[in-house]
């Protein structure tokens, strides 16, 4: 697909339309609807170039018959597993179309407002429409919702069933919101022999798997990728044989005895992994999964956000990871491997309790005074024990010598490459 640019035109639009003023001289009644214009624009620079917008666009009206389900259609159901769907899918089976899904959703906002509104992310509900606007995805129906977030229990757990006609159902779970619980949560990844939230996706594959009665698909984007795994590997035999596939979009892998275990083993044949070019989230931690590297339109940790991967026809867009890729997994594998359970442990605990001070339910809340939030964090720090603090000052100092480490192995690596070429 040929690469090109609407945003000369987008801009021009928008500026014929508000008297080609910037926003600094528009009439206060008018800048807020400019404002909002222009992030519509940036977001669609941002996901509608060659992006699972543009595939709803030119093959939302493929059945899937004519062309099966494949991995774009995965991460599209991944990313809606974001969607906030309490109070329109039920928990207990009842089969909602994705036409009311729209329509309830939007009962109370626009797409503006998802735009503008820093809580909802990733954009995942402007796939709505999309899905609505062609055959693929607009007779599907959602079933099986549930939600929850027990900061007791740093649990951060949701999980919805789609029921595509013509296609397998796609067990989705979500990865991680913007609520510190569930950021935690993901940090557990790194010593607990089951978190929270692996163990109720291994319970809710269970429940759901015996209604389902068919073979069926399973996956999740982030954190909702290792749920995934987590699910289909350590839920019932019965209930594992009839995964047919496991999709995991850029999630972290698991502790060295998950990732050796029998029934970890057993899934991964049947499992596929795709990260960004460059992934922080999907190199975390072991993996016995080779993931496929694609292409995104944005730059750094933005790119783990799915709703900027490329596509080429019906397949994410292949790649090699990008030098930065190559450092960040590098400084994060060793940095972790240098850190015993215990003391990854002791580091969580201690750096998100500090985050929790602030008073903040949510990442989101916290940038929103981040003074105060400052203000809090270094004020609980001070009344840390001594031994506390010179934790977490040491593992930060692990982590600068990580970096630094696996930059010089890169160059090294770069340098012999080029050298090999040139004989």
């Amino acid at each position: 697909m040929k690469k090109t640019s609407i945003r000369m035109p987008l801009m021009a639009a928008a500026q014929d339309f508000f008297g080609k003023k910037s926003a600094a001289v528009i009439d206060p009644p008018r800048r807020v609807a400019y404002n909002l214009y222009i992030e519509k624009i940036k977001c669609r620079e941002a996901y509608d170039l060659e992006t699972v917008f543009d595939y709803l666009r030119w093959r939302g009206d493929v059945p899937f018959d004519a062309d099966p389900f494949g991995e774009v259609d995965a991460l599209i159901l991944a990313e809606l597993a974001y969607v906030d769907l309490d109070g329109i899918v039920p928990p207990d089976g009842g089969q909602v179309p994705l036409s009311e899904v729209y329509q309830k959703y939007f009962s109370d906002r626009t797409e503006e407002d998802v735009l503008a509104d820093k809580n909802v992310y990733p954009k995942s509900p402007l796939l709505l429409s999309g899905m609505l606007s062609g055959q693929r995805f607009s007779e599907m129906k959602l079933c099986f919702y549930e939600s929850e977030t027990d900061p007791e229990k740093d649990l951060q757990f949701s999980a919805v069933c789609f029921l595509p006609a013509g296609a397998s159902p796609f067990v989705a779970f979500r990865g991680t919101d913007a609520s510190i619980t569930g950021w935690k949560e993901d940090f557990d990844l790194s010593y607990l022999p089951a978190t929270g939230g692996q163990k109720k996706a291994a319970e809710y594959l269970d429940r759901v798997g015996v209604k389902l009665g068919v073979p069926f698909l399973v996956g999740g984007h982030s954190k909702g990728g290792n749920l995934a795994i987590y699910a289909a590997a350590f839920c019932d035999p019965s209930i594992r044989g009839a995964v047919d596939r496991v999709f995991s979009f850029d999630g972290p892998g698991f502790t060295a005895e998950i990732a050796e275990s029998e029934n970890y083993k057993a899934v991964t044949q049947k499992t596929v992994g795709f990260i960004p070019d460059t992934s922080l989230v999907g190199q975390l931690l072991t993996s016995k999964i080779e993931p496929a590297v694609v292409k995104s339109n944005a730059k750094g940790i933005a790119q783990h956000d799915g709703l900027t991967w490329e596509i080429e026809r019906n397949r994410l867009e292949r790649t090699e990871l990008s030098p930065a890729g190559r450092v960040i997994g590098a400084t994060f594998g060793e940095w972790i491997e240098q850190m015993d359970l215990e003391t990854r442990r002791s580091f969580t605990d201690t750096v998100f309790a500090l985050f929790e001070s602030t008073g903040a339910d949510t990442f989101t809340e916290m940038g929103g005074s981040i003074l105060k939030s400052a203000e809090a964090i270094l004020s609980s720090a001070r009344k840390l024990p001594r031994e506390r603090r010179t934790e977490v000052i040491r593992a930060l100092a692990m982590l600068g010598h990580s970096g630094g480490a696996a930059a010089t192995d890169y160059i090294n690596w770069r340098k012999s490459k080029k050298q090999k070429q040139a004989e």
